[in-house]
């Protein structure tokens, strides 16, 4: 292990702990949304900064799924959490699979927000330029935003994703990122895992909702459970906050 502790906060006092890993195009500010819709009597929750993000922008790393399983456990180590939950979402999720592979003892469950499989994701030609070209590209950020939100939102609401984004990653973390979170493929080591997972979809977005949680997560893992969020699309933390938080903790409680 080789991870350090990069910035985190903590909300609650709860003796249920969770752990939560952002997306590819935020920071932990992700999760702002639904933080006041969250129960810190009853859950403890520690939202952590990816190296290259946030209050980490300016850490080096590899910037890898694995870098980022282990910086979550060395988070939890300094916490004094012996065993914990992971919400991850999008790109987060793939990582709290690692977190599992990792410490199989230590993680009770997984809560999956559109979450990107163990397989990856495929993206290829224009696909993948796209994405690959987000890095340096705001323009190519705000089309994959409005694509996995259903083309719902008005330009207010996309600007704004969008500099945040911006604002909070650095290009070269986040071009990294996206070669470990969609191109690696792990499925065959988290095939049959027993651990409890919840997978949050949004009934809006085409790339990783309720289709995609069936062909692959719900194939691997036995004790996997599917809500679907009618309104949300990919970003449900921002998108449904209220909903996502009743969900998490639904699960999460019982």
């Amino acid at each position: 292990m080789t991870g350090q502790v990069v910035p985190h906060d903590v909300q609650g006092s709860g003796s249920e702990r969770v752990l939560l890993l952002h997306n590819w195009f935020g920071d932990r500010s992700s999760f702002d949304p639904m933080r006041r819709y969250l129960n810190g009597d009853a859950f403890t929750y520690a939202f952590l900064d990816c190296r290259g993000y946030g209050e980490a922008i300016d850490a080096e790393g590899a910037f890898t799924m694995e870098e980022v399983a282990e910086d979550a456990l060395a988070v939890a180590d300094r916490l004094g959490w012996e065993s914990f939950s992971v919400l991850g979402h999008s790109m987060g999720g793939k990582a709290a699979q690692l977190m599992l592979l990792d410490a199989p003892s230590r993680v009770r469950s997984i809560v999956g927000v559109s979450p990107v499989p163990a397989s990856g994701f495929p993206l290829e030609g224009e696909t993948w330029e796209l994405f690959a070209g987000a890095a340096e590209s705001p323009g190519n950020r705000r089309a994959i935003i409005d694509n996995t939100t259903g083309g719902r939102y008005d330009d207010a609401w996309l600007d704004a994703m969008v500099s945040r984004s911006v604002e909070r990653s650095s290009p070269a973390a986040f071009r990294a990122y996206l070669d470990s979170w969609s191109r690696t493929d792990f499925h065959e080591r988290v095939r049959g895992n027993p651990v409890p997972v919840l997978l949050v979809a949004g009934a809006h977005d085409p790339a990783l909702g309720p289709e995609a949680m069936h062909a692959t997560w719900l194939r691997w893992y036995p004790n996997a459970e599917l809500a679907v969020l009618d309104e949300a699309g990919h970003y449900a933390p921002e998108e449904t906050p209220e909903a996502l938080a009743a969900a998490v903790e639904r699960f999460l409680g019982r």
